[in-house]
């Protein structure tokens, strides 16, 4: 017993040494550095798919009486899309939450892959925003950005950021689909065909929309596989050649954030469907609703997408989709 109570005694004694060194040093408000400062953040989230903006804000200072902000410009490893820009407004948020910009240089220019700005308005602290359209040279590469600001005293910074991996995969947005009309859909074509347009491309129409109301069974909207079996086409005419058999598997809690525009925060990115495995599901889906969505494989194994179900029109008998779709082969 004796020799527990100085086991005991020693290890309290050396906890309050513990807890007495880890006492909270006093806090000191930091001291601005007296030159041209810098930094960087990404704003944007998810995979980085081609077509789509990567976005930053750029901050740079210096002291009020160091001079003033000449330009500010963004060298990228690849250069972006004609749509690329550099913010020439600083952004505040008003009362009402709406952010409020404020003209501080000239529109951007781009040359090459370096994005410009040069500062129109006396000043020396601002923040601004870059968008960096990613364009089709970049598709399954990585790419890193150099920010860098100069001022008037000749004081230049930099701040490097990145590298990012671009995804391999393409995104098609808000595809109007109906029954019996726009209603074949191509995964290579990422578009919805009528029957006559079905019948041009029927080596590239890999799915079937249709709306059935049924007494009996819950079939409502429903994407199926030209190939199916025919009780999962009822009513439907299909063109001449439009005979594949495409795998479909139903997903319900899966809302992209890509295609659901900024409404849920789950993204579904290239090693998803890397992946997938659906070689046991059905060639049909069958009583969608909005907001839930389908896996699909193409027959000849080249694509794999996801179809997100936008929105739903049960009288129209019509539905919006929007997709991702990754090459496999």
């Amino acid at each position: 017993m004796r020799s527990k109570y100085f086991q005991y005694t020693s290890w309290l004694m050396a906890l309050l040494l513990l807890m007495a060194s880890c006492k909270e040093e006093p806090y000191a408000v930091p001291v601005p550095k007296d030159a041209l400062q810098n930094d960087c953040i990404k704003r944007s989230l998810g995979p980085n798919i081609v077509g789509n903006n990567i976005e930053f804000a750029y901050a740079m200072a210096l002291p009020g009486d160091k001079g003033k902000l000449v330009s500010a410009q963004v060298e990228a490893s690849i250069a972006g899309a004609a749509t690329t820009y550099l913010e020439h407004r600083s952004y505040y948020t008003d009362g009402s939450g709406v952010d409020v910009g404020v003209e501080v240089a000239t529109p951007s220019t781009n040359q090459g892959n370096v994005t410009t700005v040069n500062f129109s308005k006396d000043t020396n602290a601002v923040t601004l925003r870059y968008f960096y359209t990613i364009p089709e040279e970049a598709r399954g590469k990585t790419i890193s950005f150099k920010f860098s600001a100069r001022s008037s005293n000749g004081e230049t910074v930099n701040y490097s950021m990145g590298p990012y991996t671009i995804a391999r995969m393409d995104i098609a947005l808000d595809i109007p689909v109906m029954d019996a009309a726009n209603c074949f859909i191509s995964i290579e074509d990422m578009k919805a065909y009528d029957a006559v347009d079905a019948a041009a491309h029927a080596a590239n129409i890999d799915l079937v929309y249709l709306y059935r109301a049924m007494p009996n069974v819950a079939f409502n909207h429903s994407l199926v596989s030209p190939g199916t079996k025919s009780e999962y086409l009822p009513g439907v005419v299909l063109p001449p050649g439009v005979n594949k058999v495409t795998k479909i598997s139903k997903a319900w809690a899966l809302r992209d954030n890509n295609l659901a525009r900024d409404k849920y925060g789950i993204y579904i990115d290239d090693i998803d469907f890397q992946q997938l495995d659906i070689a046991n599901a059905p060639d049909y889906a069958i009583n969608l609703k909005e907001e839930a969505g389908a896996w699909i494989e193409t027959a000849d194994g080249k694509y794999r997408a996801y179809i997100y179900i936008n929105k739903v029109n049960n009288g129209a008998q019509s539905a919006v989709i929007s997709m991702k779709r990754y090459t496999m082969k």
